[in-house]
């Protein structure tokens, strides 16, 4: 009776084991989900700025940018002065340019996201996240990887059929300690890899831990990238819907 016992006990001891063990395995869409929000927040107004870097020259954007959950982005150029006044902003699915030196607000059709965002190796989806790396893509677990001295997950995104997106595959590698968005390789629909993204540099951002440098490099094109870095950001500040207006982006500083 007595090894009954603790046979007994033992049994539920290694099942309770097996049970937390279970709970903490999570699945790649999870671990996809962590790193979207953790990047996003449910609100932000932060600066950043963009270096363009090319063999013989390059050039710095600098920008204000505020955000609400998935559907709600907007951009204010403030360096150079040439650029200055220029604001992009998405809501929804739809996304536009202000002009200020033409006085012209411009819609930018779906069939433009894949182009290049001010010039830089950013697409313009890439700037406003028009598609959902969480909503419009199947996610694979491919295993775990070191990237840089870190310990990552990999996960392949494939995008639903009816998906309007820019990217035949995305490779991600999140880490495991923090779920950041560590790398990413970005392939067009035929496969071929076309840029490849880089995370560097984590601090502390507001409330959590964010890289705060990221340089995207377009693949067979040596010399070329983008560096975006993060100068400041607050995260799940309060701001109403109708910022994210055609008629705030005359208005907005």
């Amino acid at each position: 009776m007595r090894l009954f016992k603790v046979t007994l006990i033992l049994s539920v001891i290694l099942m309770f084991g097996n049970t937390q063990t279970f709970s903490q395995d999570l699945s790649a869409k999870e671990i996809i989900k962590k790193a979207d929000e953790k990047n996003r927040g449910s609100s932000s107004k932060g600066t950043m700025s963009m270096t363009i870097i090319r063999p013989k020259w390059e050039r710095t954007i600098e920008m204000k940018n505020w955000s609400k959950g998935d559907n709600n982005f907007m951009i204010y150029i403030t360096k150079p002065a040439k650029e200055k006044g220029q604001v992009f902003l998405k809501v929804g699915k739809e996304m536009w340019n202000y002009v200020p030196t033409i006085s012209r607000m411009i819609k930018i059709p779906p069939s433009m996201m894949m182009q290049s965002w001010m010039g830089s190796d950013f697409t313009n989806d890439d700037l406003v996240k028009q598609s959902s790396i969480v909503v419009d893509y199947d996610h694979k677990l491919l295993g775990e990887e070191v990237i840089r001295d870190i310990n990552c997950y990999k996960i392949e995104l494939i995008p639903h059929p009816d998906a309007a997106v820019v990217w035949g595959k995305i490779v991600s590698w999140i880490t495991k300690d923090g779920f950041n968005l560590w790398k990413n390789e970005y392939y067009d629909e035929d496969g071929y890899l076309q840029n490849v993204e880089n995370g560097y540099n984590i601090k502390q951002m507001g409330d959590r831990t964010i890289p705060t440098k990221f340089e995207m490099i377009p693949a067979d094109e040596e010399g070329k990238k983008t560096v975006m870095e993060i100068l400041e950001v607050e995260y799940n500040i309060n701001i109403d819907d109708s910022f994210f207006s055609k008629q705030n982006m005359k208005k907005v500083r």
